[in-house]
């Protein structure tokens, strides 16, 4: 009897010892996961199975970046994949993982003042804008999709800035095309924003499946050696549940009942070198 009441009281001086779990969790996102509405499915799943409650804070790639490097997240959803390996590299995020893809599309005014369908290659379709000098809407905020555009600026030798129809809005995806739609302009877009998007906006896609558009997501938990305040817990258990097999049958389900088609492919399974990344 005496054992079983010890015992007992080694339980309870152990549970009364214990650290309480931390259930909050401050998950950084791009705005394109948020505008698209796919984290409104994901979160409330999330919680449920693990009790985690999720805040969430959406930014384009360059700011998520920032505030994780500053301890100012415990988790980060992002794709800008070149700006994601330097941070793991520099020691700020660790555990990286692939999630999800889909593609960046050039969308614009019905009118299509710059003849972009008409190019064979999307190079050739930015310099049909700056040629034309039509009005291009661009994030301006150094998000994935930002960056994007830049690089392809760069492959086609030209440069935007300075130029009075080149718009920047330091906005995130959702407002971007707003704005495009309201100056009939053209504007790089994920496909999934903007399907989103489209009941809203005067725009079409007008430039497609080229393969410098793929647009890639991984998720990336922050290293709590360097932030030792950090949820390493709650990142892992949001890094696990989002490759899940659940979590990506909702990301391959998500928009298909409403636009006919995913507006992600999930990649939990594959590596980076299977979708053509270095």
């Amino acid at each position: 009897m005496k054992r079983i009441v010890l015992a007992l009281l080694i339980v309870v001086v152990s549970c009364r010892a214990a650290p309480s779990q931390n259930l909050s969790l401050l998950l950084i996102s791009t705005t394109s996961t948020q505008d698209s509405g796919l984290l409104d499915v994901l979160l409330p799943v999330f919680t449920d199975k693990t009790g985690y409650k999720v805040q969430l804070v959406a930014v384009g790639s360059g700011q998520a970046l920032e505030l994780g490097e500053q301890g100012n997240a415990d988790v980060i959803l992002l794709h800008s994949p070149a700006a994601e390996k330097e941070f793991v590299a520099n020691g700020f995020g660790i555990d990286r993982r692939l999630v999800m893809h889909n593609d960046f599309v050039l969308v614009g005014p019905p009118s299509n003042p710059a003849s972009v369908h008409t190019q064979p290659t999307i190079e050739g379709a930015f310099r049909a804008i700056f040629s034309s000098a039509s009005t291009f809407v661009s994030r301006g905020d150094d998000s994935g999709t930002h960056v994007k555009e830049l690089a392809l600026w760069k492959n086609a030798s030209l440069d935007p800035a300075g130029k009075d129809w080149y718009l920047e809005t330091g906005q995130g995806q959702g407002a971007t095309l707003s704005i495009a739609s309201e100056k009939e302009g053209y504007a790089l877009t994920d496909r999934g924003t903007f399907l989103a998007y489209q009941p809203n906006v005067d725009l079409m896609i007008l430039f497609e499946s080229d393969s410098f558009l793929l647009n890639v997501y991984h998720v990336i938990a922050i290293n709590p050696e360097k932030h030792p305040n950090v949820n390493f817990a709650g990142a892992q258990a949001f890094a696990d549940f989002i490759t899940s097999p659940e979590g990506q049958n909702i990301i391959a389900e998500f928009g298909v009942a409403e636009y006919g088609q995913p507006l992600f492919f999930p990649d939990a399974d594959k590596t980076d070198a299977d979708l053509g990344l270095p």
